[in-house]
């Protein structure tokens, strides 16, 4: 399974084939790829405004891949896709099987909840303290609210100074994992990442740091709470 969480932009597509590079075989065309990855990729992502559009790879011109005899099929794995990107994989069950990772991502603006004022930690914000305004998303931080009547009523965990783009980190909410939970381990590597079944050994809300034992290895290890259930751990 893979993951996006935390990738900086573009992610290489990654191959992993049999019987390719053939001067003679037929290959399949690169661009079609990218357009199933794109079409999957609506399947999974927010609706797009007028001012989105989705991008998908691009695959690199040195990618050969042999003419699969029998239809791809897209997957998206669990984990791994965020609000603005995608990784989807493609798989080729023909004779000479093969498959290849293909980052899908949103351009284009989406409007995102604004600290109209400073908050005090411990406040319970309110409308007042929420604005909205359009923004590129690339240059949006993870975790943005892109809908400010979901910060109204939650509680600031922190200072948030005036103009800052809310996100998840500054707010207590419902915890997204709970002390005992069964959750889902996603140990991230940039693009592969390992899928495995883990029990919480504390709370955690979004993007919080919880300790979670392996239930295949009994190792207790650290990660990152990304939504209900799935706890991500990035590697180094």
């Amino acid at each position: 399974m893979l993951t996006l969480a935390d990738a900086p932009g573009p992610v290489a597509p990654r191959v992993a084939a049999a019987g390719v590079d053939s001067a003679s075989a037929e290959i399949e065309d690169l661009r079609g790829l990218e357009a199933l990855a794109q079409k999957e990729a609506v399947l999974h992502l927010p609706p797009l405004s007028d001012r989105q559009r989705l991008i998908a790879g691009p695959i690199e011109a040195h990618v050969r891949l042999q003419h699969c005899s029998r239809p791809i099929t897209p997957v998206v794995s669990a984990g791994a896709h965020m609000r603005d990107r995608i990784l989807v994989e493609l798989r080729c069950p023909g004779a000479l099987p093969w498959h290849i990772y293909v980052p899908v991502r949103m351009v284009g603006s989406s409007p995102v909840a604004i600290a109209a004022r400073t908050i005090v930690a411990g406040s319970i914000l309110t409308d007042k303290d929420v604005r909205t305004e359009q923004r590129d998303i690339p240059e949006l931080p993870p975790g943005y609210l892109d809908d400010p009547s979901v910060a109204v009523g939650l509680t600031a965990a922190r200072p948030i100074s005036s103009g800052a783009v809310i996100t998840n980190q500054y707010l207590l909410g419902a915890k997204a994992v709970q002390r005992g939970q069964t959750v889902t381990l996603v140990a991230d590597s940039g693009l592969m990442s390992i899928r495995m079944e883990g029990k919480a050994l504390g709370d955690a809300l979004i993007n919080q740091r919880v300790k979670v034992e392996n239930l295949s290895s009994g190792k207790v290890v650290e990660g990152v709470a990304r939504s209900e259930q799935v706890v991500e751990i990035v590697l180094q």
